[in-house]
This record gives structure tokens, sequence and C-alpha cells, in this order.
């Protein structure tokens, strides 16, 4: 879709204006207060370093596999303060990024990675009412939607890939299709995941995977990084700034944050992901984009826009720009880019015109941990007694469960249908050290931008990635 010439006095840019800085899932005043910090030193059977969905599922399945286990979980900030309360709400099935990033990468077990895809999300469905997680959990699918005429032929190219596996991810939707759905008049097709994707509100999910937790008996210690990791004795000792954690096993999820194992920190780039938040729609503009069913939406776009409607009516518009800072740094400055939030409006009003006059409530960022191939790896350190699950690049709401019981099978010594997979005992190509790495990336950004805007065609540069299965995206 051609992007008009921005005006610095026109409307998006004035929808901007009262736009709260700080991310909207977390402005409630029903956050749960933190808990104190750990002081003194700590002794258990395993030790969950982070609080985010992938440390959180993790101590929760434990308990669940074996409730007699001790567990502590520390986390640096507050539960759910990164990215599990920055994303967009939307809960895939799928453990690859895509089905043809599956198909591209693992042919030989694309079916199993679906099978176990749509179990994991079956089961975090089955948690959420277990458990009483108010997270406003439903269950509408996603439509992806073409905004240029040669992504109407990749959109009809991913539902024969799935009608080819005999999978139900993927009905087409011509133009008229799409539109009945959500109204806007850059969508050209789409393709409707009717069942594979979930949208729920995000810190909502990590307030009651943590009040789980708890309840369990698993003892949760904010305000408390782990600072250094070492073997000692039979297991592993963390350091916080307050005092020491001793425990048999560790499983890390930190996400984009400098990993407590250097030799994993080069397989991460992380890169910023921003969002904005209209306010609610009344009744009139409501039936102006349609929307009944409430789908997640994205757009095909290698620079591609993620949006959706929450429970109360307002439209999440997120994504686009992918931000990498020079020696992959992650700080609390980052989480905002006017640059962006700019594009952003801009662009909602272009997919979105009968909306004019809509203003933004909150605009935020927050950090992604990507990885080459989009998707999770795991391994293990110290022999055995620590575990990792980081890459999710993006998707991680609902892969963070199933790689939760990955960490946990990997400590467990155990050989399961999980760690058997060619996705969980292989690892992505690393990133570079600086400078090349921030001057490759800056070269893939490049190459990106100039394939959307010539007709999806792929340059050398990126022909030559794609040879080497080397990938970057958010």
């Amino acid at each position: 879709m051609a992007r008009a010439a921005m005006n610095p006095g026109s409307f998006p840019l004035r929808a901007l204006a009262d736009a709260e800085p700080r991310p909207f899932w977390l402005d409630d005043p029903a956050r749960p207060r933190a808990l104190p910090a750990l002081v003194g030193d700590e002794r258990c059977d395993l030790l969950v370093v982070g609080g985010g969905y992938s440390g959180l599922w993790t101590a929760l399945r434990a308990k669940e596999r074996d409730p007699g286990r001790d567990i502590v979980l520390i986390e640096a900030q507050e539960a759910g303060w990164a990215a599990s309360g920055r994303n967009g709400g939307f809960c895939a099935a799928s453990l690859t990024h895509g089905l043809a990033n599956g198909q591209a990468r693992w042919p030989g077990e694309l079916l199993r990675l679906e099978e176990l895809g749509a179990r994991n999300l079956d089961a975090i469905e089955a948690a959420v009412a277990r458990y009483g997680l108010d997270c406003d959990f439903e269950r509408t699918g996603e439509i992806t939607v073409a905004t240029a005429p040669h992504q109407v032929a990749e959109v009809r190219e991913a539902a024969a890939l799935a009608a080819g596996l005999g999978l139900d991810g993927g009905e087409f939707l011509d133009r008229d299709a799409v539109r009945a759905e959500v109204d806007s008049p850059a969508f050209l097709a789409g393709l409707w995941d009717r069942t594979g994707v979930a949208m729920l509100h995000p810190a909502k999910l990590a307030w009651g995977l943590k009040r789980a937790c708890r309840a369990l008996g698993v003892r949760i210690y904010e305000h408390t990084p782990g600072t250094a990791l070492s073997s000692r004795g039979p297991g592993v000792a963390v350091r916080t700034p307050y005092g020491r954690v001793f425990a048999r096993h560790a499983a890390l999820g930190t996400n984009a944050f400098p990993s407590l194992i250097r030799r994993v920190r080069p397989y991460i780039a992380p890169v910023y992901d921003h969002a904005l938040m209209t306010e609610p729609l009344d009744a009139e503009r409501l039936a102006a984009v349609g929307w009944r069913r409430r789908q997640g939406l994205s757009d095909s776009a290698n620079h591609f826009h993620y949006f959706r409607i929450t429970a109360d009516h307002r439209v999440l518009w997120g994504g686009y720009d992918i931000v990498h800072h020079y020696g992959s740094r992650v700080r609390a400055e980052y989480d905002h880019h006017p640059a962006t939030y700019r594009r952003l409006a801009h662009h909602f009003f272009q997919y979105f015109p009968q909306l004019a006059g809509v203003r933004f409530s909150h605009a935020w960022g927050g950090a992604i941990d990507t990885c080459s191939r989009f998707s999770p790896f795991f391994g293990t350190a110290h022999h055995g007694r620590v575990a990792y699950a980081l890459g999710f690049t993006g998707l991680g709401v609902g892969a963070t469960r199933f790689g939760a019981d990955v960490m946990l099978d990997l400590l467990a010594g155990e050989r399961t249908e999980r760690t058997g997979l060619e996705l969980v005992r292989t690892k992505p190509l690393p990133f570079p050290p600086e400078p090349v790495r921030s001057l490759g990336i800056g070269l893939i950004q490049r190459s990106m931008t100039r394939a959307d805007e010539r007709g999806g065609r792929r340059d050398l540069w990126l022909r030559a990635l794609d040879r080497a299965g080397f990938g970057f995206d958010s």
C-alpha cells in the first residue's frame, strides 16, 4: 500500500497528543502489588529466573508435575513487567512462527509440531479455566491480510500449503469476504486461521499465572535480579543483590535480557517493537469497521502491522518498525520511539479512514528476543543442572508454555516427544559480533523495505540469507 507523505499538522499526529507513555495493559488499577525482594539466602529444588510467561509457566508446570517440588522464582522487576505485559495479546498455536517457516526449516516434523502446538494452545485454554485466569481469553482466530497485489498470491499460497498438509489453518478470503469481517480499504484478501489463535489480555494472564503459582506454594521474589550463576556442589547458585539462591536445578526464562549463560548471548538480538492503543470506540465507529467476530489481524508485509480489538472496544495497533540498538542493549529509555509512533498513527488512519477523529490513549514499546530462525531454541548448561528457552521472536504468548515443558524435560534428563524434536535438539545461527551485527541488521532492514516496495522481490542479500537459513524479524 502506498504511503502518503506525512503532514505534521494532520490529524494522525493530533491523535497522539494525549497518549500516555506507558503500556495500556499495565496501566490498570487492578495491577497486583509487588512482592518483597529476596533478602538473605534461599534453598530450593528448582529456581526459576524470570517472572514473564516463560518463568511463570515453568514454575506452574513444575508444580503440576510434582506438587512436592520446592520452587523459588525471582524476577528483576515485577511479574509481567517486560514483554509479557507489553505484547499484542495474540496467543498462537504455532511453535514455528508460522506454517511457511516451519515447512522451510523442519519439513519432516512439521505435522508433529503443528499437533503439539494445537495441544499446547488447548492446554492454555484449559489452564485459564482451571485456575480462573481472568485474562479476556477469546478463541477468535487470526486473519492475515494482503494489502498489496503480490501479497494476494502469497496468501493463496499459504492457504494451499495448509490444505496440502491437511491442516485447518488457512481459509482464503477474497477482497469482499475479508472486508465483510473487518472493513478497511487497504484489504485485498485474507487468510483466516479460525482456531489456531486466541486473543487475551497479556498482563492479566501474567498476573493470573503469578497468583496460581503462589497458590500452589511457589515462593516468588520480585525486584530481585539474578546477577551471576555458578555451580555449587550438586547444584547451582544464583547471586542476587541481597542474597543467594541455592538450588538443585535452575530454569532460565530471561527473554531479551542478557542470559546468565554467556555463551547463549550471541544467539539473541533484542529488538524493540512499539504499539498504540486507541480510546474505546463508540457503537457508530464499531459499526463502521465491523469486526464482530473480534479476530486478531496482521498484514503480510516484511514490515508488518498487527492489530486487534480489546474487551472494551479499543483498537491496538502495533508493529512495522523493528528497532535494534548497537550492542544489543536493552534499556528503559528505548521503550519509547516517537518516530515509530508517528508512522504507526499515520498508517492507522490509512487503514481505517472511517475512524478519523479517534485518539490514542497509550503508546509504548518493549524488547523482543529475536533469533535468526524466528522460533525458540533450548539447551542446558552446568552439567545439565540449568535449562534455558529463548528466541520466541514475537510468538511467545503461547509457545512459552511449550518451552516450559521442554526445560523441565531437559532438567529431568528425559527423552520425550518434545526433546526428540529437531526443533529442540538444534540451535539457530548466532548473530555476528559488533559492529558486523548492527551493520548486517541495517542491511537486512533496508532490503526488507525495498522488497515491500518492489512487489515482494527479494534482493541478492536476502536470497543469500534465505539459503543460509538466517533471518531477522520481530
